[in-house]
């Protein structure tokens, strides 16, 4: 009974018991494409936005568009009552036309010699009043129109047909979101690996299953003392409409691309403030410290500890002693 009791105990144990090597999955370590990245969070803008304010007061009369409609560039949005103006540039016209008539005839006797060239002259200088006066008003009936001045959409008005408004009134904003930017920061320390030009990945808190790619657009030459941060605008499309400006958004900078270790995020075994992984070594699993990078879609880059064709750990970590009998499990 007695010689039949270490095998009934490995038995017991099976595989990974203690008698037996612990079953284990393994990754074998091959060289990937690691992206270097820079994270920040950041806020949307308008490609071009504007809040639309009358220069003079007076009655809206006119309203042209819809809350939340496409406007094209130039497109009249706002009217203001122009009675007043529109009989005002009438009576300045009849004016100029007036003063034009006078200067024909005074030129046509002056020829003549039936009058002075003074008086010719005297004749001219109406003229140029007369349009000067012409032109201011039709000036200030200009700005009985409020038009949009891009394409865009239009937002909710806080106005009616029949209000009083004066100069300066907000009565509706406009925004062109079909490019947005995205304002964000990064510490001074990046400044020499980032660059106009450079790709920004941006993800938004509201769409967390999608990504909408970019550029950065301008860096802002001087550093805020405050902070030590850098001031950066990206530009990304927005075609599909789905972002809108003041969102809150995850920005990723894409900083340069080099070789590197990756091994899933399971493999690693965190001791306080250092890092392990299971390296398989001639049937038993050697306990590596390692020094860890960059984390990406689930797996952690390995700056220091293993080598390429290393097997490593992932799966069955039972493994309580450095130099434990392991078994590697086929992938199928």
């Amino acid at each position: 009974e007695s010689k039949g009791a270490p095998p009934a105990a490995g038995t017991k144990g099976g595989p990974g018991g203690p008698g037996g090597p612990t079953p284990v999955e393994v990754v074998v370590v091959e060289p990937t494409m690691v992206k270097e990245d820079l994270q920040a969070v950041g806020s949307l803008r308008s490609n071009e936005s504007v809040v639309l304010r009358p220069e003079v007061s007076g009655r809206i009369a006119t309203i042209g568009f819809r809350d939340g409609q496409v406007v094209k560039k130039g497109q009249l949005l706002i009217g203001l009552d122009s009675t007043l103006n529109e009989a005002e540039v009438a009576q300045y016209r009849a004016e100029y036309d007036l003063a034009l008539s006078n200067l024909k005839r005074s030129e046509d006797l002056a020829r003549q010699k039936f009058i002075s060239s003074s008086a010719q002259e005297t004749a001219a200088s109406n003229a140029q009043v007369a349009e000067a006066r012409l032109k201011l008003a039709q000036a200030r009936l200009s700005k009985m129109k409020i038009v949009s001045p891009f394409d865009g959409i239009v937002g909710i008005r806080g106005v009616s047909l029949g209000d009083y408004v004066k100069d300066g009134t907000d009565l509706v904003n406009v925004e062109d979101v079909r490019i947005l930017k995205v304002d964000f920061r990064l510490p001074e320390r990046s400044l020499s690996r980032i660059r106009t030009g450079q790709d920004v990945e941006v993800i938004a808190d509201a769409l967390p299953n999608e990504r909408w790619q970019g550029q950065i657009e301008a860096i802002n030459p001087r550093v805020d003392a405050n902070g030590r941060s850098l001031e950066l605008r990206g530009r990304l499309d927005n075609a599909s409409g789905k972002l809108r400006p003041g969102m809150f958004v995850r920005v990723r900078v894409i900083a340069g691309e080099r070789n590197g270790l990756l091994v899933p995020e399971e493999a690693i075994v965190p001791q306080g403030e250092e890092f392990f992984v299971y390296k398989v070594v001639d049937g038993a699993a050697k306990r590596v410290p390692v020094k860890i990078g960059v984390r990406r879609d689930a797996k952690v880059e390995i700056v220091e500890g293993i080598s390429t064709g290393d097997q490593v750990v992932t799966a069955g970590m039972r493994l309580s002693r450095d130099g434990q009998p392991v078994r590697v499990l086929s992938p199928a």
